[in-house]
């Protein structure tokens, strides 16, 4: 079964992912993923959902900075904590780096009847769910 939604789960990034257009490695993909889906975010945590180290992260999120998908945002209430936030031009590289492309996915599913495309929607937010 693992396999079986391995090879769909591939299949369908292959065919319905947009094209890229920014040069940006796996690793910058996965910390705007990190800053995107948590609340406040430190470079500590980057460090330990990469695995790397804080100074490694560091340098990476400072090339995030450079090109303007992330800011740094100084904590109120402890000066020391430095959070990090997109930017809307982060979140926009962030979806066509994730996302499926929405025109080729209403393509796909305009193929469906309106019970199967509940059928996907209703999977993928169980699976969504329970992931978390």
């Amino acid at each position: 079964m693992i396999s079986d939604i391995n090879n769909y789960f591939t299949n369908i990034y292959f065919h319905l992912h947009p094209k890229h257009q920014e040069a940006i490695s796996h690793q910058s993909v996965r910390i705007l993923q990190t800053i995107q889906k948590r609340r406040y975010v430190v470079i500590r945590d980057i460090a330990e959902q990469l695995s790397i180290s804080q100074n490694t992260a560091s340098e990476h999120v400072k090339k995030l900075v450079q090109h303007g998908w992330v800011i740094k945002e100084r904590s109120e209430d402890d000066q020391r904590k430095v959070y990090l936030h997109l930017t809307d031009g982060g979140l926009a590289v962030l979806r066509k780096n994730t996302e499926l492309d929405e025109e080729k996915l209403q393509n796909a599913l305009s193929k469906l009847s309106v019970a199967e495309r509940e059928k996907i929607k209703e999977a993928f937010r169980l699976l969504s769910e329970v992931s978390t």
